[in-house]
């Protein structure tokens, strides 16, 4: 019975249950890596994702000879520049039209609650309990401003600490860019032939994937908010450059994104001129059908190759676990994990076609 296909994958799922539970029962061992882990996070992950998006140019410099160093200084004054062309002419504008925004913020809400009393107090076929559900969200309209007020400190909070954590990411890219080719052949060194080649081979298609997804992903983003960006200026609306900046930030989660970027500027528009309702729905549909059918082709082709309903059920799920982090992070941790079940898959496959 031991021979059983059933038997032993029966076997394998009792030992990954208790290797899992052993783990919870345990954890207290692994508190302070994960205490370091969450320390690193944030400049690892940041210069992660500079790396992928200044290797090209450092790898374009050394193609005409440039010396790594000099290459890497200069990606780095590239991001210099970038960075002062944003805070000069960008960051102006956007804080201006961001503190605007939020100095309006309490008529525009004032303003939905008389939309919601006028349509309750006209709508005779309404359920009651559906009126009822209405009054509460009024009522109680303060008290969600004051839980959102103290959400805000929250993250002013928590946005200082990774402030902080950012002074390290231009460490962490320098030396990225500078050994990060070596990685792969150090450890291959304390492999055999066999192994050394499994795992370059996987390397390869893990760097493959985590470039595809960055890159492609950043591209998006940039390309729906300046369509999004034109858009609101020919029909007008206001905030417009720091709803569209918006709309980039939020565009980098996958399905999700869109659909959470276009929410303040419908509300701006509702509160200027309930018309611009219809012409932002318009806008962004054509974005998002410009980006689907040309962009996201051309710029991650095949490599991601996950089913749209895949998407949603990893976000959701994602989501509900860990949140916004959750959803940030949720498809490049799926591609990864597919990448490498797919490369062992196809390994299995190798040697059992040999033997």
């Amino acid at each position: 019975m031991i021979h059983k296909r059933w038997f032993q994958t029966l076997i394998a799922g009792i030992l990954a249950s208790l290797f899992i539970l052993l783990i919870h029962e345990i954890q207290f061992f692994f508190a302070p890596i994960f205490t370091y882990l969450a320390a690193i996070a944030i400049p690892f992950i940041g210069g992660g994702i500079l790396f992928y998006i200044s290797r090209p140019v450092m790898l374009f410099l050394e193609k005409y000879k440039v010396p790594r160093l000099l290459a890497i200084l200069a990606v780095f004054l590239l991001f210099i520049f970038i960075g002062y062309l944003i805070t000069r002419f960008i960051a102006p504008i956007a804080q201006e039209q961001f503190s605007k925004l939020i100095d309006n913020f309490p008529r525009m809400v004032e303003v939905v609650s008389d939309t919601i009393n006028y349509w309750q107090q006209n709508q005779a076929i309404i359920p009651d309990q559906f009126n009822s559900a209405i009054n509460n969200v009024i009522q109680n309209l303060e008290s969600y401003l004051k839980e959102a007020s103290t959400i805000v400190i929250d993250v002013i909070s928590q946005f200082i600490g990774f402030v902080f954590a950012l002074i390290l990411v231009p460490l962490f890219l320098f030396f990225m860019l500078k050994d990060g080719d070596k990685l792969v052949p150090f450890l291959r060194q304390f492999m055999n032939e066999r192994v050394g080649k499994s795992f370059e081979k996987l390397a390869k298609s893990l760097d493959h994937t985590l470039n595809s997804f960055i890159i492609g992903q950043l591209t998006v983003s940039v390309f729906v908010g300046m369509i999004l960006l034109v858009g609101y200026l020919i029909i007008d609306l206001h905030y417009s450059l720091t709803l569209a900046l918006f709309a980039m930030m939020m565009n980098v989660i996958p399905f999700v994104g869109p659909f959470l970027a276009v929410i303040p500027a419908i509300l701006v528009a509702l509160f200027q001129k309930p018309i611009l309702v219809l012409y932002v729905a318009i806008i962004m549909v054509v974005a998002q059908q410009i980006e689907g059918n040309l962009v996201s082709p051309n710029v991650m082709g095949k490599a991601l190759n996950i089913h749209p309903l895949t998407v949603i059920t990893v976000i959701l799920a994602a989501g509900s676990l860990a949140g916004f982090l959750g959803l940030l992070f949720a498809i490049p941790t799926y591609a990864l994990v597919k990448t490498v079940i797919t490369h062992f898959y196809h390994e299995w496959l190798e040697n059992r076609a040999n033997h």
